[in-house]
């Protein structure tokens, strides 16, 4: 079977002027993949990786450029085009993707990016955005736990922090006073689960969480205060953005390991320094 709006090995089975014209094992249909697209050395009988779309003339065409995001998954987009039916986005390939009116959370502007799940349009045969991710997203079937490493993308800003759409299945939750550095709208970020809440609901953090993170701090703030000759101008009562920008770690983070490093008699603390014993 050939699938439309993802990745598809092919064998190469015709050559012609403008290209090479690909096909499944089946030879169920005959794909173009266009002369630009050629990678060097492919001949007939090879097979070949590509990307399969629908060009403007609604025929099936294959590509091996990498679009941001194939069917089922989710990324942030520009939009290049407005039209009476919706907008076009910036897809990473020839062909722009169409984001339907009924398809948009909120109207969506020329010049400006969203989180776009693309999706295959079952009553067209198409491939579509939509910037209702949310409805796209399941925490139903999740076998996270806590501590669990995750890649994030930062979907929403809300009044407790930001959602972010996790691991390009399940939804979870960036609380604002756990975040220590900028964050836009699109942005891809390695973090953890901090914890599974009831139904499933995820607490995320971009810090490392659990024993071994404290470990790597202790190590980092070792190497750190003997490189600023055993002296570093933070302490339990130092802000915490004082305290990110210094270490790269969590007020709460930054108070375990200064104990930690306490309890093996290896600093000093004061109310707004540490000192190398």
């Amino acid at each position: 079977m050939l699938y439309i709006g993802e990745y598809n090995e092919l064998e190469v089975v015709k050559e012609v002027d403008f290209g090479l014209y690909l096909s499944d094992s089946e030879r169920t249909e005959e794909i173009l993949l266009p002369l630009k697209y050629i990678p060097k050395g492919v001949k007939t009988g090879d097979f070949i990786n590509v990307f399969l779309y629908h060009d403007s003339e609604n025929r099936p065409i294959a590509t091996t450029l990498e679009p941001f995001a194939t069917v089922g998954e989710f990324a942030c987009m520009k939009v290049v085009e407005d039209a009476p039916f919706g907008v076009f986005v910036d897809w990473g390939i020839a062909k722009d993707l169409l984001v339907p009116l009924r398809e948009q959370s909120t109207p969506m502007f020329v010049g400006s990016e969203y989180v776009v799940y693309v999706y295959l349009d079952k009553e067209t045969g198409r491939v579509a955005g939509s910037t209702k991710w949310g409805k796209y997203v399941d925490n139903t079937q999740m076998e996270l736990k806590e501590e669990d490493p995750v890649e994030l993308l930062i979907a929403e800003r809300t009044d407790l922090g930001y959602n972010a759409i996790v691991n390009q299945r399940h939804v979870g939750l960036l609380y604002k006073n756990d975040i220590f550095e900028p964050l836009q709208i699109g942005d891809i970020k390695k973090g953890n689960v901090k914890k599974v809440r009831e139904e499933n609901k995820l607490d995320l953090s971009l810090q490392p969480i659990g024993y071994q993170h404290i470990l790597d701090a202790k190590a980092r703030l070792l190497f750190i205060l003997k490189a600023n000759n055993g002296q570093l101008q933070l302490g339990d009562k130092s802000s915490p953005e004082e305290i990110y920008q210094k270490v790269k770690l969590s007020k709460k983070a930054f108070k375990k390991t200064i104990g930690g490093l306490y309890k093996d008699r290896l600093i000093e603390i004061s109310d707004y320094a540490i000192k190398l014993l």
